[in-house]
């Protein structure tokens, strides 16, 4: 069976919840830590066997290409001037993660969570690929895109596999909510944009991490526009599921948004303590900090 070996990761947003910051640098290119929060969407991917990287982004994102470029002669000159030999090796590798495309998401196309799919479903050919929001970061033992292979190649009669994390009840309101076929357990019927509680159909909340068969791209070509003049990712996977089976799977880690500055700053407390050289001294400074 084919796996995917391209992924099309979405980071168009303008980040006007960052402003002042994100006025000249996009805000997929904001750090957690000392790697812009897109790195990590690219290195999880990587991890599960793609190849070849789709960025949509917005049509002034230079810095988003140049971070992934394979040359910067000031600071390679300047490492090796200092004898920093791993810097130089660390920021060399960035390129050679997988080959990258740029697709830029004009303002004409309207928009919407299926606005990127349709600007780069020209670079997807006859072949199943990873769709990422690249606001959404993961941390599991096994990356979340590998998980979503594992559930495909155990189901490849499937057109898709969403990936979903269990929210509190009173969240539900904030989300895409799946609704199962009846009697099973990972199988989709529909999905409920941002339900009220009482209609909520379950606890399963849609985030950032798709695996689709080329079966989705018609769906996309032909795609209306939804709520708020939008075109809805959902309301796709919907039509998805009534042509064919779409699977649920469930994330075993954590998922994170970086989508705002409150849920940015405690997604960068959640991979600072992942780290070894940083987890310890940062937990103390939480500690007195409290006291005071």
């Amino acid at each position: 069976m084919q796996l995917p070996k391209k992924a099309i990761i979405t980071v168009a947003g303008t980040g006007t919840r960052f402003l002042p910051a994100t006025k000249a640098v996009p805000k997929e290119m904001l750090p957690i830590i000392n790697k812009p929060i897109v790195q990590y969407d690219v290195e999880e991917v990587v991890s599960a066997g793609v190849k070849e990287v789709i960025l949509v982004i917005q049509e002034n994102a230079l810095a988003t290409k140049n971070h992934f470029s394979d040359y910067n002669k000031i600071l390679e000159s300047m490492l090796k001037r200092g004898g920093k030999r791993e810097m130089l090796k660390m920021i060399r590798d960035i390129s050679r993660l997988a080959k990258f495309s740029y697709v830029s998401q004009k303002k004409s196309m309207g928009y919407g969570p299926a606005v990127p799919l349709m600007a780069a479903k020209n670079l997807i050919k006859n072949e199943p690929f990873l769709y990422l929001y690249g606001d959404d970061l993961t941390i599991a033992k096994v990356p979340f895109c590998r998980q979503l292979i594992d559930a495909y190649k155990k189901n490849p009669d499937v057109a898709g596999v969403i990936g979903v994390q269990r929210v509190p009840p009173k969240e539900v309101v904030r989300y895409g909510i799946v609704k199962l076929k009846k009697g099973t357990k990972n199988v989709l019927e529909s999905t409920v944009e941002k339900p009220l509680i009482k209609d909520a159909p379950s606890d399963l909340a849609i985030f950032g991490r798709f695996l689709f068969t080329p079966k989705i791209i018609p769906i996309i070509e032909n795609l209306k526009h939804g709520k708020n003049g939008e075109l809805w990712l959902t309301d796709a996977i919907d039509q998805l599921a009534r042509q064919a089976k779409v699977l649920v799977c469930e994330i075993k880690g954590q998922w994170l948004t970086t989508g705002d500055p409150l849920n940015y700053l405690k997604a960068t407390v959640e991979f600072v303590w992942q780290r070894d050289d940083l987890r310890q001294e940062f937990k103390k400074y939480i500690v007195e900090k409290l006291k005071k």
